[in-house]
């Protein structure tokens, strides 16, 4: 049986407020990867408290999406080119694993009524197939149509200019 995600609409998933704001953080800071960006700066750019942005930032390097910079020269950048960023794996580092009901094996707690369930174990061809469509989707799919071309280009060239002169350290 083939699962259409078009009708999973009547699902109602939706997802926490501070994952939707890591992915306006992240979508900003692939516009701006030519150089450091520090949290003020994406903050003003995005208008989002501050200490929100400061606060993604920091589980997102925790998670090696971005890369934090210490120094008066410092700041945040991605850890990868924006097409290798995955919207899954965004979610799971602000929110933990996706997991749609509690009986579905990425689920931390367990059902009460999981053992009498008789549904029990079907949710995770659904949970598969959702993680399977945000794998599929990357920051660039989520930028404006117009940046997400020239965004791709250019953190490529900026991310093998840097293996570059690492190789070369």
């Amino acid at each position: 049986m083939v699962l259409n995600l078009y009708y999973l609409w009547f699902l109602m998933i939706k997802l926490s407020k501070l994952t939707d704001y890591a992915v306006v953080v992240l979508v900003d800071l692939a516009q701006h990867a030519a150089a450091l960006q520090s949290a003020s700066v994406i903050a003003a750019r995005t208008s989002l408290p501050e200490p929100t942005v400061s606060k993604i930032l920091k589980i997102l390097a925790r998670h090696d999406i971005v890369r934090s910079i210490r120094g008066a020269q410092g700041g945040y950048r991605l850890e990868e080119s924006p097409d290798c960023i995955a919207v899954k794996d965004v979610i799971e580092a602000i929110d933990g694993p996706i997991a749609l009901t509690s009986c579905v094996s990425q689920a931390d707690n367990t059902c009460a009524v999981e053992r009498q369930c008789v549904v029990s174990g079907r949710w995770n061809k659904v949970n598969d197939a959702v993680t399977s469509a945000l794998e599929k989707i990357t920051l660039v799919d989520m930028m404006p149509h117009e940046a997400g071309s020239a965004v791709t280009a250019t953190t490529e060239q900026l991310f093998m200019n840097e293996k570059t002169q690492e190789a070369r350290t």
